[in-house]
């Protein structure tokens, strides 16, 4: 199977997989077009961490850690753990902080963005279109030297930090401790955080998903990036069985819905469904994958994709804290205004970071 998944079959195949755990968690209790979602799950966790307190998005989501400890495990057991860090952190730590700002205004990372379609919504279009331009406007920097600088091996030890992070997390779902009459650790009773998969079926789905990605280098922003800088369809092909076994799961259960309203979790202001995946595909390409893909990288001892991971936590807390996330009703009052920041930053970091030699 190994060999597979490192072939050039590897990413359809494991395209397909994780479209079909993504339909089966869904079926089985995450919240409608919701199979997967690295952007809400982080969220949810900054949630129940007690970072923000929106009451209806706190969850410790166990897929999370266990696309974390899937792929550590993965890398360990194929000799590709590589502990390695030290390329720009703090920028990194602000893309993102930014990525996961633009993905809340439009209510998905990538990997959902493709579920709502393959569920129906169409108003997920018109954020695949703004990731597309996104990714497109990244490339254009790539082209012109944009570099944060090269990583530097680090000592073995430094590549557990979020593994051990991940573990934490687990423990913290498991005991749910209380220290102190305000939490943490905070649960949803109602809402899309109180929407969720058995324990056990979903850290088990979120292992497995963080070995295929990371045997396969499936990665969302990267099929992208490939295909329009070098017209390398390897990895889109992930895309394309993800969202295609992702479809015929959900027109075989009859959760297929096609239409712009009354979609799951979902608002219909295309302009900023469209604009928050620009400043998101911007800032995913920028800091060299999606958010998937980031996890992965991170359990294989890549501290810069574990700082990334690290921002979109607290850019969950500022989404919320500061009314700049989506609802089912529209925007959030502070959505314009940080997904307007959230694209000058990026600009900038384009533009300065730019390796003249």
């Amino acid at each position: 199977m190994d060999k597979i998944l490192t072939s050039k079959h590897g990413p359809w195949i494991a395209g397909g997989l994780i479209g079909l755990i993504a339909i089966a968690l869904a079926k089985f209790g995450n919240p409608g077009n919701m199979g997967f979602c690295v952007a809400c799950f982080t969220r949810d966790i900054a949630g129940a961490l007690g970072f923000h307190r929106a009451g209806v998005v706190q969850y410790i989501r166990p897929e999370i850690p266990g696309f974390i400890l899937g792929s550590f495990l993965s890398s360990l057991l194929f000799r590709e753990y590589s502990p390695r860090g030290g390329s720009s952190p703090a920028v990194r730590f602000g893309l993102g902080v930014f990525a996961m700002l633009g993905a809340l205004v439009f209510l998905g990372c990538p990997w959902r963005a493709y579920l709502r379609v393959a569920g129906g919504d169409w108003n997920a279009l018109y954020g695949i279109g703004g990731l597309i331009l996104g990714v497109f406007i990244g490339i254009l920097f790539l082209w012109n030297g944009f570099s944060l600088g090269a990583s530097e091996q680090n000592p073995k030890a430094a590549g557990l930090i979020m593994p051990l992070i991940a573990v934490a997390l687990l423990a913290f779902l498991f005991i749910a401790p209380k220290f102190s009459e305000n939490g943490p650790i905070f649960f949803s009773t109602s809402g899309p955080g109180a929407a969720h998969a058995p324990v056990l079926m979903a850290l088990g789905a979120g292992l497995l998903v963080g070995w295929l990605a990371q045997r396969s280098r499936f990665c969302t922003v990267g099929a992208i990036r490939d295909f329009l800088m070098m017209g390398d369809a390897h990895l889109l092909k992930g895309i394309i069985a993800f969202t295609v076994v992702a479809f015929a799961g959900n027109y075989l259960l009859g959760t297929f819905k096609p239409g712009f309203e009354n979609q799951p979790v979902a608002h219909s202001d295309q302009l900023w469904n469209f604009l928050g995946m620009v400043l998101s595909g911007l800032a995913f390409t920028l800091a060299g994958g999606c958010p998937g893909r980031q996890l992965i990288m991170a359990g294989e001892g890549d501290s810069d994709a574990g700082i990334f991971v690290i921002g979109m936590l607290a850019g969950a807390a500022i989404a919320h804290n500061f009314s700049a996330a989506s609802s089912g009703a529209g925007i959030g009052p502070m959505g314009i205004p940080v997904t307007i920041i959230g694209l000058i930053f990026c600009a900038f970091v384009g533009i300065l970071f730019r390796d003249r030699g």
